[in-house]
């Protein structure tokens, strides 16, 4: 069966992917920031001991990454999914209302940081973890971006430290799948569709559900066709 590692486990739609990609009898390596605190996530790993492996990692601790890939050196990794990120560092949900990130409030520091949690982050996990897929039947790489990174779609302003980090990640994954096509890997972006969760607003069409039924049937049928674009949750493609 294939090997799953995803990163941002811990709830949501990573927490929903693992549980759909454990049902389905994949071996999954998952991560989070305190894994000892994610108790749904530590309850799904004793239920699925020898399946579920659970990985401590900050995102933003790049020594920890490089070590993260060196121990994973002689495995292999058929599905690479960067899916944890940040709309801010303070986790604030998302609300319409919320004056954050506009024009005239840029938090230099939140948007760095915000920067190298959606962009870099997934960069150097890609990069320690590259032989690992390699190796692998499958070879895919997906990193989850939004449909507010689309430069053609944006209408509006404001949530300009996401907005520019998600435009990033899609630049970021095109050229690596071009870069990367050569040795059979697939890589793309992924939007998972407005999700009803901790991050995003309560009032978002989408189910964490529908969301990860369509995330993992895209797993299941990923190929080099696939890559460079920029698909949704249910398996549509959307401009840059």
């Amino acid at each position: 069966m294939p090997t799953l590692f995803i990163t941002g486990a811990n709830r949501g739609i990573g927490l929903g992917i693992v549980e759909r990609t454990l049902a389905k009898g994949w071996q999954v390596h998952a991560t989070c920031r305190a894994p000892a605190s994610a108790k749904k996530l530590e309850d799904l790993a004793g239920r699925h001991s020898g399946q579920l492996t659970l990985h401590q990692l900050e995102l933003l601790d790049f020594a920890a990454i490089t070590r993260l890939g060196a121990a994973f050196k002689d495995r292999s990794i058929d599905v690479l999914l960067n899916n944890a990120g940040v709309m801010n560092m303070a986790q604030r949900r998302f609300d319409p209302a919320d004056r954050f990130q506009d024009f005239g409030q840029t938090d230099v520091e939140d948007w760095t940081k915000v920067f190298q949690v959606n962009v870099v982050a997934p960069m150097k996990i890609a990069e320690a973890l590259i032989d690992s897929v390699a190796r692998s039947e499958r070879k895919v790489i997906i990193t989850t971006t939004s449909i507010m990174g689309s430069v053609e779609l944006i209408t509006s302003g404001r949530w300009h430290h996401y907005r520019t980090a998600k435009a990033a990640v899609n630049q970021m994954m095109r050229g690596m799948a071009a870069e990367l096509r050569p040795r059979g890997i697939t890589c793309f972006a992924l939007h998972p569709g407005a999700v009803r969760t901790d991050m995003n607003s309560a009032k978002a069409p989408l189910s964490v559900d529908e969301s990860t039924t369509g995330i993992v049937a895209l797993l299941e049928r990923a190929d080099l066709a696939m890559s460079g674009r920029y698909m949704t949750w249910n398996g549509e493609e959307l401009p840059w």
